[in-house]
């Protein structure tokens, strides 16, 4: 059953927090409010993820997109259940010892996406480390589902790092997702208090990986601002991510779910986000979105299809 982050008891939820100080991140500012989830298409969304007992990063994480997304029939599946076994400091996802894997998910993920019609998919999940493979092969048996009940639909993975495992890596490239993201989050700076748990080398050793063995996959990264970074950091993680041969970049604003996470440094505004935007298609990047409200999956189908144009155009020169 999916959790309520609204009534689920917060202690609960990230127990590691609990020590923390209380750090409220205060008003945010006016470019950052959006509308409350509304409309007959996002009640029809939302149904059909709850009779196929799914869990949704939209819920989960708190996006702040969630209404927009779903009444365009636009959802994130998270799939290997809601308890993740790291503690990321700015995640909203619950920690804890997690369930185990349910064999049945792909095929009703699969299920779900033919129901919904969906053009595109994003499929991500919680970090796995008690599992062998990290859940690389559930990640591949989702893949090959959705490909069974939706052919049509074109699927953009979003794991975690497999532990730096090739073996895991490789068996989830060779079944051919159409896009393949992995989030770099944060500067290498910041890494051991914002992902204590994860390697900033070997998250972008991954995605090197994935063009080396399969060129044609496009891959993407993304970023927060907000958490104490520099822009000059900024700029190296995107110099470190062309080096990778990453097509896709996002840059997105950190929004705190609550005083016990990592604190919010800093709002960067509407204009900083366009600098930031510029800095990264000068670097060479196909595709860029970099505004307060982006997130990795956010207009994930149109971006997909400006992925291919862009891909087509750079080809033609």
């Amino acid at each position: 059953m999916t959790y309520n982050p609204d009534l689920l008891d917060k202690a609960k939820r990230h127990p590691e927090k609990q020590k923390n100080p209380d750090r409220p991140a205060g008003r945010k500012p006016d470019w950052i409010r959006v509308p409350a989830p509304q409309g007959k298409i996002y009640g029809k969304t939302k149904e059909i993820v709850r009779r196929h007992k799914l869990t949704t990063v939209c819920e989960e994480a708190g996006c702040p997109n969630i209404g927009e997304c779903w009444q365009q029939k636009h959802a994130t599946f998270m799939i290997m259940g809601e308890i993740c076994t790291r503690a990321c400091a700015f995640c909203n996802v619950a920690t804890g010892k997690p369930e185990a894997l349910d064999k049945m998910e792909p095929l009703r993920v699969g299920v779900a996406v033919m129901q919904m019609g969906l053009k595109h998919v994003v499929i991500t999940s919680v970090d796995r480390d008690d599992l062998p493979d990290s859940g690389a092969d559930h990640f591949a048996k989702t893949i090959q589902a959705i490909r069974m009940k939706a052919p049509g639909t074109t699927i953009e993975i979003l794991p975690g790092d497999f532990r730096g495992d090739i073996a895991a890596l490789d068996h989830v490239i060779d079944a051919r997702p159409d896009v393949f993201n992995h989030n770099l989050e944060t500067v290498p700076r910041l890494y051991p208090t914002i992902r204590p748990g994860a390697r900033y080398f070997r998250s972008l050793r991954l995605l090197q990986r994935v063009k080396e063995r399969d060129p044609q996959q496009f891959t993407k990264s993304g970023l927060m601002v907000g958490l104490g970074e520099t822009r000059e950091e900024v700029g190296q993680v995107m110099d470190d991510m062309r080096a990778a041969q990453i097509d896709f970049i996002t840059i997105g604003q950190y929004l705190q779910p609550t005083p016990k996470h990592a604190p919010l440094d800093r709002f960067w505004t509407p204009d900083e986000f366009k600098q930031l935007e510029q800095m990264a298609k000068n670097k060479g990047f196909l595709m860029v979105s970099a505004s307060p409200l982006t997130r990795s999956s956010h207009h994930a189908g149109d971006d997909f299809a400006r992925l291919k144009e862009a891909r087509m155009a750079q080809a033609a020169e």
